[in-house]
Parts: structure tokens; sequence; C-alpha cells
């Protein structure tokens, strides 16, 4: 399949949209027109463009959590419980429907139904159709996200759109490679670059749908350089189908310094490259997603983990925050953890709004770091692309330049590999072909030799191995015991 970063023509999209539209009943008859009539009529309360510009003026961090389950009455009462303790919420969708298995998806609401409760781990938006999300909408007062994990969205674009839906998270790198093993990246580029398209589609008519592709990506251990590149790429990706409303994420990764310096580089860096490749007509917003990892199973530890990522979300300066909860460790959580996990956030967030002074040298070099790795590896993307993002991105893959630790997916190099240095900030340990600058590459390496000093041992892989499991068990630095 080839690729290329181009705008798609509106009659193209028209045309292919009818296949998408017929992979199950309830996409029969979506219409774009009477979807942006509907939107139209939403109130600025519910446009979450809008909530998120105005909190970037106001330098306000907001708040939301991740819910779904498979019913609709259900899902409704989860997010009204959600709802006065969250700034946006969201409507997490079910794995069936991520690996676009509707048949399967139905069976589980059939089930759910039968039970009295929830047997998916999400809303099956596609089988409940525009009809029954509509209700969702009206039924509460804030915008609401379509969170997923899809590599072909374009079905659930369409009915999430049209049913009133005007936040969209993923994209074609970010919902691929840490959710996928045999999906082709030309693909699910193509993919979402239909469903930009879709939202460049609904922007001509006036009406702002967020997209945000998802940071966090494998949400272990990765070095913010990593995230950072496949955030822009996604965006650019994105703007030029029209996209004008852009959330970029990155999962926090444990060290203070490293996390705020990589949350304020994210927004400087893309607008480097968005103003470079001629956008200037775009919103830009940021979302720090609380620790992705493994969570302690004790409750009270749990919440130290959140409380640290909210510190960091506001130091940081980031728009919104996703929350966790003290339940990571056991499973979906009840609605009443979730609403612990978003008290717990805001408390942390009320009192620290005053107290950031994180304007020291470290986080000036951190900054300077993340810059120098993030252009390096954008330079070998459009020198392998020739000047063409997708195709470079899909090139980039294949040659390693840049390299997911720990993803799936069989697109993946998978030979860089992580660790952290003795303050807990995430390092190369093996660079894989990633394009490092040599005195970069020292820089890392130095600050590992730091850390394996202190332990009285080599650098070694099982440094990697320690640090995955430490925050579940009570430390950031996986230290011998």
């Amino acid at each position: 399949m080839e690729i290329q970063n181009k705008k798609i023509e509106k009659q193209e999209y028209l045309n292919a949209r009818e296949e998408i539209l017929a992979a199950w009943p309830t996409g029969q008859g979506v219409s774009i027109e009477e979807g942006v009539k509907y939107q139209q009529s939403l109130p600025e309360s519910k446009r979450f463009a809008s909530v998120l510009n105005q909190a970037v003026k106001e330098k306000k961090v907001l708040i939301q959590p991740r819910a779904g389950v498979a019913l609709v009455d259900e899902h409704i009462e989860l997010l009204k419980f959600l709802e006065e303790e969250s700034d946006l919420l969201p409507t997490t969708i079910d794995a069936y429907t991520r690996l676009n298995r509707y048949d399967e998806a139905q069976k589980g609401i059939d089930k759910s139904r039968a039970a009295g409760h929830s047997l998916l781990n999400g809303f099956p938006a596609v089988n409940h159709g525009i009809e029954s999300c509509r209700r969702i909408i009206e039924s509460i007062s804030k915008p609401v996200e379509i969170r997923h994990g899809t590599p072909d969205a374009r079905l659930l674009a369409e009915i999430s759109y049209a049913a009133g839906f005007n936040s969209f998270e993923g994209g074609g790198i970010s919902y691929n490679i840490p959710y996928a093993k045999n999906v082709l990246l030309e693909k699910s580029i193509r993919d979402w670059q239909f469903i930009d398209r879709l939202t460049g589609i609904y922007q001509e008519e006036g009406i702002t749908i967020n997209r945000e592709p998802f940071g966090p990506l494998s949400g272990t251990l990765v070095p913010p350089f990593v995230s950072h590149s496949i955030a822009i790429i996604e965006g650019l990706l994105a703007l030029e189908q029209g996209v004008k409303s852009i959330t970029l994420g990155y999962g926090q990764a444990g060290n203070m310094i490293q996390d705020i310096a990589a949350m304020q580089s994210l927004t400087e860096l893309a607008h480097k490259y968005f103003g470079e490749a001629g956008f200037k007509d775009y919103e830009l917003s940021t979302v720090l997603h609380q620790w992705m990892g493994g969570f302690p199973e004790d409750e009270a530890r749990a919440f130290s983990v959140i409380a640290w990522g909210s510190v960091v979300a506001n130091f940081a300066g980031a728009t919104k925050v996703i929350v966790k909860t003290p339940h990571e460790a056991s499973g979906i959580p009840t609605k009443e953890a979730n609403l612990q996990g978003l008290k717990a956030t805001r408390q942390m967030i009320q009192m620290t709004h005053d107290q950031c002074y994180f304007n020291i040298a470290e986080l000036a070099l951190e900054k300077e770091m993340i810059h120098r790795e993030v252009d390096a590896i954008m330079a070998a993307v459009f020198e392998a692309g020739k000047g063409d993002i997708a195709v470079g991105a899909v090139k980039a893959f294949e040659a390693g330049i840049i390299d997911v630790p720990f993803a799936p997916a069989a697109c993946n190099y998978g030979k860089m590999l992580p660790v952290r240095d003795n303050t807990g900030a995430v390092r190369v340990f093996e660079t894989g072909n990633t394009p490092l600058p040599a005195d970069v590459m020292n820089y890392h390496k130095e600050k590992i030799r730091e850390r394996a000093a202190v332990e009285e041992r080599d650098p070694c892989f099982q440094m990697v191995i320690d640090d995955i499991y430490a925050i579940s068990k009570g430390r950031l630095v996986g230290r011998p015991r």
C-alpha cells in the first residue's frame, strides 16, 4: 500500500466511506451533514476544543478519567457519577471494537444485559449506534472524548462524530505499534489519514473536533524523544488533512525534572515543526498521562503514584491530565475508585497550583537533550521519506530510526533498550539503530555508569528488568536488594 502525506480529496473520502459504513449495520445512513447539524446544536460547554483552549489561556490543568462499560444506561450512570469531579469526560471503547470484531462486541452487550452488569472492558459505541450515543452526550454537561486503541477506527470515528463526540484519541502509529502485532504500518497510517480527513471535513463546516495522538505508547520506560517524535509526526499528518485542534501527550516516566522537561519541550518542538511545515492556523494543547506502568497493589501506595503524577502535570503546565485509580493493579476499577483518583488528583493540583519554581540548570539541560534527540530523529525521518513524513515514518520504523521499547508490533525494530539512571530518569541503554548524536549518547552512557557505580554492579540488562517492576514494588529505580 503506497502512502504519502497529501490531503485526501473530499470526493475520494466520500467514495471510500461507503465501504467503511457497510462494516456494521449501525453505519448505514450515517450522514456527515446531519452530524454537523447536531454538533452545531451543542453548547460551548460541551465543545472539547473550546474548553481546552480556555484552559491554555488560563494556564489551568484539567482532569479527565478513563471510563467505559458495556450498556448505555450504565455508562451514563458512570459518567454522571464522575462528572462533578471531572473537567472532561471519556468514553473508553471496549477491546472487541478496537479489533473491529463487532459481532463479538454484540455478544458482550447481550451477555451484559443478561448478567445485569458490564462484561466488557469498555463501551461498544459502534454497536450501540448514533442515537444511543447521543443519549450520552445529552445526559451530561461536560465535553466527552472517545478513547480506544484501534488501528482502524474509521467506522468508530464516523459514528462518534455524527453522535456528538468532539474529541477523538489515537493515530496511525500510536494506535498500531503499542496495540497490534501484525497490522501494516502503511495501512494504519492510511486509515488514520481518512479519520483526520473526516475531522477536516467537519472543520470545513465550522465544527472543530479535537484530535489527540496517544502519547504513552507502550507505557514502559519510553524515552521522551521517542514519544515526542511520534506525536509530532502524527500531528503533522493530522494537520495536513485539515485538523485544527491537536492535543499532544506524554506518559509520566517518574523523574520529575525529566517529566517537566518533556512536557515543556513537547510544546516547543511541536510549534517548531508545525511552523516549519507551514501550519499556523491550529490550536495546540498537551496532556500528561499519569504513570502507565505497573501499580502497587496496596491502595494507599497507589494513591502516592497518582499524587506524584498530579504534581508533575501541574508543574509542567500540562493542559490536562489523564487520571489513574487505586485499583490499577487489580483490573477494571469501580466507579468509586475512579472518583477517588479524581479527588486525589484535584487536591494535589490545587495545593501546588502556585508553586512551580523549577527554573534550574538540570531542567534546561534535560530540555536541551530532548530537543537534540528529537531533531536527530526527525531529520532522519524526513531524509528517509525524501521530505514526505508519511513515507519517512514507515521507513523509519523499518530501519529502526524510530524504535518503541517493549512494543508488540512486528513492524517495530525492537532493538533499542531503555534503563533508568541514578535519579530515575529514563536513558538509552542500547541504541539499536536510533541515530542519536555521539555526544548525546555519551551523556546517556555516563548517566547509566553513575547508577552502576552507586549499585556496585556493571551496567547490565538486569537493570532494565528491575526498572520495569520498580514502581509496583514501591521504588522508582530498580535497585538490587
